[in-house]
């Protein structure tokens, strides 16, 4: 057999700037020191589906729904609800209610031949209801009431119901029942006493895993067991104890466990596991946190729905939708900032970015500055001036940056510079303002639009790396517009605010050193919205407008691309058009810290090793 050195050689590539050719390529990169290789990217990612119609937590789901074909009902408004909703792939319809009002049932079957059991009217209950995929008819009840339950079952006609709150004293119970389309039989309990679990499978072949069993055991467990058609058994537990956690999957080999309250310090949890049939392995966490939710599906293919949220706290009818094996247009949730804001800057790569100042309630501005590298955020030296609405070299690296205007009171025109370690003041800008956009590197960048101290201004500034220079203005006075570009002599600017009216535009204008020319517009009017890549290649994420939406430029003209998972305005974001990271930005009200990474070509450059 012939040797790959043989073929290849044992040299490998010094160069730079990581190239962009061959997947599969060793190259090593001299200013960042890393030996790093190319790969095909194969991942896992939650995305936001439809809104339910009615908001809600502690509802039920027949389990052995698709990620496609499912319905949703009952639940805590916060009055108990009898709502049921049918979900088609794309959108939620209610249909027919349940004969009894509650919540913290359980749920069994598919979209079209399902079982609703147990739960609470204001007091425990064992009603059950059987859905021929128009309507329910009340059967046989359970022999125990029981609230905050689990169930597993392929149909109407044959179910499991296991574990809850059950009667007189409202006790953690083991009870497991069986139902055979008729009536529930007692069989064999849980080896665990708990409530507030999730479930997957079906009668004979079923799954349990985390709640809360009962005291003074730990207040949460991950505690997993199989039931194999006549007894439980205890397999490997999950990784993050949890209870009121959402469950989804159609047998004991094949499930998805996600969100859950995990006590203490853990609290509301986003976290998503898969179970293998043998082990539980983490996978990308959901893009909203919740507890008291439901879902169905697979752990390839899932959809989780309702629940009660984190950021703020209340009742959602929020849905998101899981995916594995992802290898194209992939958006993926990574690490937060340590201190969530918006409208700060950013600058690097997908896999080692440079996040500082910002905004967030509370603290009117920020200096904080966070280094990424590729999977979480740690802290930095603060710069010298606090600010939101700066712009950055947005093509700089974790040790080679800038940092220029922004707003701490009157609009700054300071510029600091970044060595790796510490921020140090150099010349300002000629004209200070705010929400302006930025481009470029360290030593060769520029400075465009924003407002200044009297209006919204088309000013631009070439940066030589060590003063500015005005140079021709932009044709459209704009502010908070999405901008990219790799050094003073080539930038993108689009979307933003235009005067006097401060309109949301779709205008793009492209820069070639010397002048700004109107190119083709954006598909949708953006402003707040985060850019990255380059002149001839950017990414436009989010916006104020519409803050779920993605376009990317290929140098002619803008496509919109798969939505981002959270929407946001405000955020920032470093990298290229097809591998970009987004980080933070206004979600509602508040300062966002999470940061989500964008595969356009299932594509991603890692890190062997470091020097």
């Amino acid at each position: 057999m012939t040797k790959y050195k043989d073929i290849i050689g044992t040299d490998i590539q010094v160069v730079t700037t990581d190239p962009t050719e061959v997947t599969g390529q060793v190259w090593y990169n001299s200013d960042e020191g890393e030996l790093k290789t190319r790969n095909q990217f194969i991942g896992n990612s939650w995305s936001t589906g439809g809104n339910m119609n009615t908001a809600r937590d502690y509802l039920a789901s027949s389990g052995q729904g698709t990620q496609t074909s499912t319905i949703a009902f009952g639940g805590s408004t916060p009055s108990v609800t009898a709502v049921t909703e049918s979900w088609n792939g794309s959108s939620w319809t209610e249909v027919n209610d349940l004969n009894t009002a509650r919540q913290m049932l359980a749920g069994a079957g598919t979209a079209t031949s399902a079982l609703g059991f147990g739960g609470t009217t204001g007091s425990l209950t064992g009603v059950t209801e059987s859905w021929n995929g128009s309507s329910w008819t009340e059967v046989n009840d359970l022999n125990t009431s029981r609230s905050l339950l689990a169930g597993a079952g392929a149909d109407s006609t044959s179910a499991l119901g296991f574990g809850g709150n059950k009667p007189p004293s409202v006790t953690r119970t083991a009870d497991t029942e069986s139902w055979n389309g008729s009536s529930w039989t007692e069989v064999n309990n849980l080896n665990l006493v708990r409530y507030t679990l999730s479930s997957a499978g079906v009668a004979t072949d079923a799954l349990a895993f985390g709640g809360e069993p009962n005291p003074p055991a730990p207040t949460n467990t991950g505690s997993t067991e199989v039931w194999d058609g006549t007894n439980w058994y205890e397999v490997n537990a999950m990784n993050t104890s949890r209870g009121d956690n959402g469950g989804a999957g159609p047998s004991t080999s094949n499930a998805l466990c996600f969100g859950g309250y995990g006590g203490g310090p853990v609290g509301t949890v986003e976290r998503t596991e898969s179970w293998s049939g043998t082990v539980w392995t983490e996978v990308n966490d959901l893009n909203t946190r919740r507890t008291g939710s439901a879902g169905s599906g697979t752990n390839t293919s899932a959809i989780a729905m309702g629940g009660n949220a984190q950021d703020p706290r209340g009742r959602i009818a929020n849905a998101e939708e899981f995916s594995g094996n992802i290898t194209v247009g992939a958006w993926i949730t990574t690490g937060s900032l340590n201190t969530g804001r918006r409208d700060g800057a950013a600058s690097g790569t997908q896999t080692a970015a440079l996040y500082f100042a910002g905004t967030s309630p509370g603290t009117p501005k920020h200096d904080e500055t966070e280094i990424y590298n590729g999977t979480v955020f740690y802290e930095a030296n603060d710069l010298n001036t606090a600010r939101d609405g700066t712009a950055s070299a947005t093509k700089g690296t974790t040790t080679s940056s800038l940092c220029f205007g922004g707003d701490n009171g009157p609009e700054r025109n300071e510029t600091e510079t970044w060595n790796g370690a510490v921020w140090t003041e150099v010349n300002n800008l000629n004209t200070a303002r705010k929400v302006l956009m930025g481009n470029g590197t360290q030593t060769s960048s520029l400075a465009y639009g924003g407002i200044s101290p009297t209006a919204v201004v088309a000013i631009t500034e070439s940066w030589n790396g060590s003063s500015w220079t005005e140079v021709s203005d932009l044709n459209t006075a704009t502010d908070l517009a999405g901008c990219a570009g790799a050094d003073n002599t080539s930038a993108l600017a689009f979307g933003g605010r235009v005067p006097p009216s401060y309109t949301t535009t779709i205008k793009t204008e492209s820069w070639n050193g010397s002048s700004w020319t109107e190119v083709n517009d954006m598909t949708l009017a953006i402003h707040n919205n985060a850019g990255s890549g380059i002149a001839t290649a950017a990414l436009s994420v989010g916006g104020g407008s519409n803050p779920t939406n993605v376009q990317t430029w290929n140098g002619t003209n803008w496509t919109n691309v798969n939505s981002i998972n959270t929407g946001r305005s405000l955020a920032k974001s470093a990298g290229t058009s097809t591998a970009t990271v987004t980080i933070g930005g206004k979600d509602g009200d508040a300062g966002a810290g999470t940061t989500e990474e964008w595969y356009a070509e299932g594509i991603v450059t890692e890190k062997i090793s470091s020097s």
